[in-house]
């Protein structure tokens, strides 16, 4: 799940407590290529506002323009784009595929109110849940999940579909340096939420990132607070071993899918002593982190290593072993 449709349900729900009725868009079923993939969220106010995203754009326009008409005033619809539907006729994704949307209509009220703030708590990683809609009753509950499948299934013979929700994929950056900065920059382009710990007065008074969220604290504290879920990527960068080695002793108890430190293999291999001397880490312990961090693409300038970071961590996350690269 991108942090984008956090940012989508976060303002649904706040749209939605000012008192404003709310149409919540999600990609149920794609077919050949297409922008978005099932799953993805774009949410609408009663005034017109909205925020995420089904297509490069052509999509949204029609959809805008179909409810300032007047249509989607029910509770729920779904309309199909592309591939010369009736319903989405005159729309042409540019991908030349076909994109079906359910269309929630969520007026200000207790029982929507509800439903939004358990989707957010989901995303955020604090339960394990999936959406069971009903759209021959216009029913809308949660179910336990195990996360394990596609994002959607649409059963044709009863109208019931289930979409899987998993937390937005959380970034947890120990330390500021120049390869933080700009590790955090390719992360949010990459739709993950970011967070940056460092309990250094100096490197947090030169940090200035747009969209991180910055914590002045060590990280090994934030992370043993319980900050992290299975969809958290946590990566130690200062080369400070009072920080990056904290890091690592609380990083692998938790359930993050990537944990990865910087330095040279030389400086591995001294920190791995150091971890099972000192931090009491097991060898299956030691064996989760990532070290030397990223994919070995002869990088020397921070941005180059940074890519290099962000892109073992989309391997890790995508379930890419090294030698299928």
């Amino acid at each position: 799940m991108q942090h984008l449709d956090l940012r989508v349900i976060e303002q649904a729900l706040a749209w939605a407590r000012e008192g404003a009725t709310v149409w919540l868009c999600t990609v149920m079923g794609t077919y050949g290529s297409s922008p978005r993939p099932p799953g993805a969220l774009f949410v609408v106010s009663s005034d017109g506002q909205y925020v995420g995203s089904l297509s490069g754009g052509c999509v949204e326009e029609d959809f805008l323009a179909r409810l300032a008409a007047g249509e989607f005033d029910i509770p729920m619809t779904t309309l199909r784009y592309g591939g010369g539907g009736v319903e989405g006729a005159g729309v042409v994704l540019p991908c030349g595929g076909i994109l079906d949307v359910l269309i929630e209509r969520l007026p200000p009220e207790q029982d929507a109110l509800a439903h939004l703030e358990v989707f957010r708590d989901t995303l955020l990683g604090q339960k394990a849940l999936a959406r069971r809609i009903e759209l021959n009753s216009n029913a809308r509950s949660f179910v336990v999940d195990d996360g394990i499948g596609p994002r959607v299934t649409w059963d044709a013979n009863t109208n019931v579909a289930h979409i899987r929700l998993t937390p937005a994929t959380r970034l947890i950056i120990a330390g500021i340096s120049p390869v933080s900065e700009v590790c955090a920059q390719f992360a949010l382009g990459l739709g993950y939420e970011v967070i940056i710990c460092d309990p250094r007065k100096e490197a947090l008074a030169g940090f200035e990132v747009p969209g991180v969220e910055v914590r002045a604290q060590l990280p090994s504290i934030f992370i043993a607070s319980g900050a992290c879920h299975a969809a958290t990527a946590i990566v130690a960068l200062t080369h400070d071993p009072r920080i990056d080695d904290l890091a690592m002793i609380e990083a692998v108890r938790t359930p993050a899918f990537y944990i990865g430190v910087m330095g040279s293999q030389r400086t591995s291999h001294a920190r791995a002593e150091r971890l099972r001397r000192s931090g009491g880490l097991s060898e299956a312990e030691i064996a989760r982190l990532h070290m030397p961090i990223g994919l070995s693409l002869g990088s020397k300038t921070p941005a180059e290593i940074a890519l290099a970071v962000m892109a073992d961590v989309l391997r890790v996350q995508r379930g890419k072993t090294r030698n299928s690269l």
